[in-house]
């Protein structure tokens, strides 16, 4: 791998300070990774350019979602019972429509099995649970007790829109995310070196053990960690590697990079600008990070080259957010 730092911007920062954001410079970097261990969307690595940005320190928490749904009355797609105009778009022409009885509010709830069971079906470890949500994470009868510094979950991309537009902020671009989330460092499989646990000691909120059904909790969490539980990467960013994976503002493209790099075709405007091989009829975001599910056993997603392709219009209970911002342009006027 390539040793050293990123080409980092050599403006200043800006003068004013956001609170709760760091500001992140901006630079030349390499973007993805040529890992033969790596999943093929992840491939190739290509070299880029992003403008420097203000990002949080840390995912939204549930007390900051919940102020701003008490000022707001906001009620996110998890509480809402879905309408099977808008499921079909998603699904093969032909579909049956499913009875009325089945199409209730709720959300995809990790469920882990007793004992251990084949990875290859999701169906066996995550269930949709009626009356899961934001306010209810394992389901109507969970709620957030001590969880208020924990990251909120269950929510779809327009559920974080609706809260950036409130909080004067946007989400993160893929670019920007993987960026911040390198920490300047370049070459580096984790957010913090090589390895994934340096002397034993784990940096990031992920799963220890057999998944899906023993955790063994090395890490000493086995769901959502409070946010700042782990060391922040030299941005001064915490859990950009685990805990929650991050939506962004990029419509999935399995063949991004390679489309980037000249070896693949690029997508015409009036494409569908979400292009997932295995689902064709996906509309997704893409998320980044990895979550307190990526174990090695099954899913290596706890790196900062790792995406994902999440459906636009549901959350889960191992998904979040964090917000970005623009540096205020100055103005000069001539009196």
């Amino acid at each position: 791998m390539d040793e050293g730092k990123m080409i980092l911007a050599d403006k200043p920062a800006p003068n004013n300070k956001e609170k709760g954001m760091v500001w992140i410079p901006g630079g030349e970097f390499t973007m993805g990774t040529n890992e033969e261990e790596a999943y093929p969307a992840e491939r190739p690595a290509v070299n880029l350019k992003v403008n420097g940005f203000w990002m949080d320190t840390h995912e939204v928490t549930n007390a900051q979602f919940k102020k701003f749904v008490e000022e707001t009355g906001y009620v996110t797609l998890a509480e809402k019972k879905p309408e099977w105009e808008d499921l079909k778009q998603q699904l093969p022409p032909g579909t049956p429509k499913p009875d009325d009885a089945m199409l209730v509010a709720g959300s995809m709830v990790f469920s882990p099995p007793p004992y251990a069971v084949p990875t290859q079906d999701i169906s066996l470890w995550w269930v949709w649970m009626e009356g899961a949500s934001w306010k209810h994470p394992e389901g109507p009868e969970s709620d957030l007790e001590d969880r208020e510094n924990h990251p909120v979950v269950h929510i779809a991309y327009e559920d974080a829109k609706a809260y950036a537009d409130w909080a004067g902020k946007r989400l993160p671009t893929e670019m920007e995310w993987e960026f911040a989330a390198r920490g300047g460092a370049k070459g580096k499989r984790f957010a913090w070196g090589d390895e994934l646990a340096p002397n034993g000691q784990y940096l990031a909120n992920t799963f220890q053990g057999n998944f899906p059904n023993d955790n063994k909790n090395l890490d000493g969490f086995e769901g959502t960690s409070p946010v700042k539980s782990f060391a922040p990467n030299t941005f001064g960013l915490y859990d950009m590697i685990g805990n929650v994976w991050e939506l962004t503002d990029d419509w999935y493209d399995a063949l991004k990079y390679s489309r980037l790099a000249g070896q693949a075709p690029k997508l015409d405007a009036d494409m569908n600008q979400c292009y997932n091989p295995d689902n064709p009829y996906a509309m997704e975001r893409v998320i980044k990070g990895g979550s307190f599910l990526c174990a090695d056993n099954y899913c290596v997603n706890y790196r900062p080259s790792a995406r994902q392709g999440q459906a636009f219009d549901s959350g889960t209970s191992n998904v979040g957010f964090r917000l970005v911002k623009d540096a205020e342009e100055k103005t000069i006027s001539l009196r």
